[in-house]
């Protein structure tokens, strides 16, 4: 027997987690759909033997989404990171100064005089911006100098800048990653501005290289070390495909979680669902995926936040315990 619609009771205030589950049973189009990502991911992050790469491109970084990434990272339910360079940018720049809300329908030009930038419906006056990261930026790449460094990986650079973040910038993924030894992966290094500052860097230190391959090697350690290997991928871009393309060298992902706005009738990778990486060998025919229409800085905290409660998560776990709780079955 097919299941009956269930209409969804919010007058008890629910929390997360009850909510979701009676989005499910109401069947609704997208609810239904954010319901399901949302048993996905918590099966994801419960899973202990699961390698769980977290990949996304840097604007939400701009928004208090980067709050939800740090928390993963932080509470280590999370392996390693995929992004782009923007994230570096953002996530250094907002450790020190603060971006703004804004509006989409500002006068840009007029923003462009004032000297500040337009981000969607965030404003960052450009002295919160690229002047913090040419400040900080610059001793970061000075020290790895004067330590002997002359070859340098995104997951080295990724490494410094967290450790120069202070304890006290809590949101910030950098200095989470830092702290439990998480990779993080940029394999577009140079298009951003912490890129074009180690291009500044380099004009004065030409035996300084970018060794992106260091980088190819981790991720493929990585993979082909995975008992298991999951991704929660959001957006598009090349944080997206960088990760799927490694885990087709193993066969696939055992379980992955998309969240798009993009549509996938034009062909781009940025749209394409989890059902297409198959074909690819991306993703496993049996693994268990999910693609869920909408745009992150709404979904993922929700999801996160269901997730969480659904699983038990309290409080992050100290050094050396497990990164994710046990449970009793898991994705294989």
């Amino acid at each position: 027997m097919p299941r009956s619609v269930k209409d969804v009771r919010v007058d008890d205030r629910p929390s997360l987690d009850t909510l979701a589950r009676r989005l499910d049973a109401g069947g609704g189009f997208s609810a239904k759909g954010v319901a399901e990502g949302i048993d996905l991911l918590a099966a994801m992050l419960a899973d202990p033997e699961m390698t769980l790469f977290l990949a996304f491109p840097a604007d939400v970084v701009a928004t208090g989404t980067r709050g939800v990434l740090a928390t993963l990272v932080d509470r280590g339910y999370v392996d390693a990171v995929v992004t782009t360079c923007g994230t570096l940018d953002h996530d250094l720049a907002r450790s020190f100064r603060p971006y703004y809300h804004g509006a989409w329908g500002l006068d840009d030009a007029d923003l462009h005089r004032r000297h500040l930038y337009r981000l969607g419906n965030l404003v960052i006056p450009e002295a919160n911006y690229g002047t913090v990261i040419e400040r900080r930026m610059r001793p970061i790449l000075r020290a790895l100098w004067a330590g002997g460094t002359r070859s340098l990986s995104s997951r080295a650079l990724a490494r410094a800048i967290g450790a120069a973040i202070p304890e006290r910038a809590r949101s910030s993924i950098l200095g989470a990653a830092y702290r439990r030894d998480v990779p993080v992966f940029v394999p577009g290094i140079t298009d951003g501005a912490v890129g074009s500052q180690i291009w500044l860097f380099w004009q004065d230190h030409r035996a300084l290289t970018l060794d992106l391959l260091a980088d190819e090697q981790d991720l493929s350690d990585l993979v082909f070390g995975a008992k298991r290997a999951g991704a929660i991928v959001l957006g598009g871009g090349i944080s997206k495909h960088h990760t799927i393309w490694w885990s087709q060298f193993r066969g696939g992902l055992d379980a992955a979680l998309y969240i798009t706005t993009a549509v996938e009738w034009d062909g781009s990778l940025s749209g394409a669902r989890t059902r297409e990486a198959i074909s690819w060998g991306k993703l496993k025919p049996r693994a268990r995926h999910a693609t869920v229409e909408g745009d992150v800085t709404v979904l993922l905290p929700l999801m996160v936040g269901a997730a969480l409660e659904r699983i038990g998560a309290r409080a992050p776990p100290g050094p050396g315990a497990s990164p994710r709780p046990k449970r009793s079955e898991t994705l294989c």
